[in-house]
């Protein structure tokens, strides 16, 4: 293909338009723009940056393949700071962010995920234990109260007492504010990220996130001054890595890792398991087909359970039709950079859509709809299918969201049908920086050993 300086094309919609429509209609701002300007487009964005958007495989494997030199990620998400720390994975480029992402890897694979197991059954059990049969609840909290029950415990190893409840309460709230409409509008307009004191949202929001740093430094040096050298939690062994030098993390590195897996494994999580259960509801035959496996397979054993093939597929196409972040993080053009053809500036902003490369026609034919055996008739490749994005900077945490994410549909499936409340079809809605089903969805719980209405259910 001969080489071109041009940027590819795209609107010319004024920015402060298009961002409204980027924070209000997330999934119509990328169909409308797809559907005008094809694979890939450009837009402006601030100090007329060029943000140049890509979707087909052969341009998402040149980005995910490039050499750190070339491309910068963490850069890219420096408006997280505030929350997660300059020590997030997230925001480390170069050795420091291969330093980190070997430190924090092995505690997500293999024995030490599957020891989780049990636990993430026996927390779904407990939540849906809450719900009175026949009587509409938020299908949302349900799922968010299971995926920080589940971090808490196997992430800082706390099951009980007043630091888990004060945790549970101000990582709650906190992510509510964040994922307001305001507080979720100052990601993109930097004039709203105001604290004007504890009644502002942007203030209370700041004072909320230092009494959770104060939490999890307690948690830290709590867990320092054990002499329990066997426990499994994910902080005790972040706390026992060491990197190549023999180091091991500082208070304020660890800090700044588990909030980050706070917040990006909670709120995802939440939200997948959430479309998950509107998709079985919505489409009878799935759900059959779904219920069908599960009773013939009733072994208590997690592992098990998640080799399930029906049960793998269709949460791999609940994460393809409404991928829970739009795009992977971007990366910042570090010296003059060739993609299908055009030549990138250093300087411009690439956008790799998840959303967009699940939607290709030619990858998935009639992407809108909700079809689970696409999975089972065919593999795809790490540049068609990218639930947790690509290259270096894949989700560490792929294996045990899709491992929890199985165990609850499951467990919440064996024993209930559960049904939304208003049958209208609904579209993900921005929150914060994710995609969600609307924060209001209600359904309701019937249980599938028939017992009479609005009775609470018993363990």
């Amino acid at each position: 293909m001969e080489l071109t300086n041009s940027l590819p094309k795209g609107p010319n919609t004024p920015r402060s338009l298009r961002l409204i429509k980027f924070i209000f209609q997330p999934i119509k701002y990328l169909d409308d723009y797809a559907k005008a300007y094809g694979d890939t487009f450009t837009i402006r964005g601030s100090k007329d940056t060029p943000i140049v958007y890509f979707s087909q495989p052969q341009a998402l494997q040149t980005i995910f393949t490039a050499d750190d030199r070339q491309l910068d990620a963490g850069r890219g998400n420096s408006g997280l700071e505030f929350l997660m720390g300059e020590n997030s994975l997230l925001l480390l480029d170069g050795d420091r962010h291969q330093r980190q992402r070997q430190m924090l890897t092995p505690p997500f694979h293999g024995e030490r995920m599957r020891a989780y197991g049990q636990i993430i059954s026996e927390i779904a059990e407990q939540v849906m234990n809450q719900w009175t049969v026949g009587k509409a609840f938020n299908i949302r909290v349900s799922m968010q109260e299971i995926a920080l029950r589940v971090i808490l415990r196997v992430v800082f190893g706390l099951d009980e007492g007043s630091r888990l409840e004060k945790l549970r309460s101000l990582v709650g709230s906190t992510l509510e504010l964040m994922t307001s409409p305001f507080n979720s509008s100052a990601f993109f307009f930097e004039f709203l990220k105001q604290d004007l004191g504890g009644l502002s949202p942007w203030g209370r929001m700041q004072r909320q996130i230092k009494q959770i740093d104060e939490l999890i430094y307690a948690q830290i040096a709590e867990r320092r001054a054990e002499s329990n050298l066997n426990r499994e939690d994910i902080l005790s062994l972040m706390m026992s890595a060491r990197d190549e030098a023999g180091q091991a993390m500082t208070d304020v590195e660890l800090r700044d890792e588990l909030m980050t897996l706070l917040v990006a494994g909670h709120e995802t999580t939440a939200s997948a398991l959430t479309w998950a259960l509107y998709w079985v509801d919505q489409l009878p035959q799935v759900r059959d087909k779904l219920l069908q496996e599960l009773d013939v397979n009733t072994t208590a054993d997690p592992s098990v359970i998640a080799k399930l093939p029906y049960l793998t597929a269709v949460c791999s196409e609940t994460l393809r039709i409404y991928p829970i972040a739009a795009n992977t993080f971007i990366r910042v053009v570090r010296s003059p950079f060739e993609i299908t053809g055009y030549k990138l500036p250093p300087g411009t902003v690439i956008v790799p859509s998840i959303y967009l490369a699940h939607h290709r026609e030619e990858t998935f034919p009639e992407p809108k709809q909700f079809k689970p055996e696409r999975f089972l008739e065919r593999q795809f490749s790490p540049y068609e299918y990218l639930p947790f994005g690509g290259g270096n900077r894949r989700c560490i945490g792929m294996a045990f969201a899709m491992y929890e994410m199985k165990l609850v549909l499951a467990t919440i499936l064996s024993r209930f049908q559960v049904s939304l409340v208003d049958k209208r079809p609904v579209i993900p809605v921005r929150r914060g920086l994710t995609l969600a089903a609307p924060a209001g969805m209600k359904m309701v719980a019937t249980s599938r050993l028939k017992k009479p209405a609005n009775t609470p259910v018993s363990v």
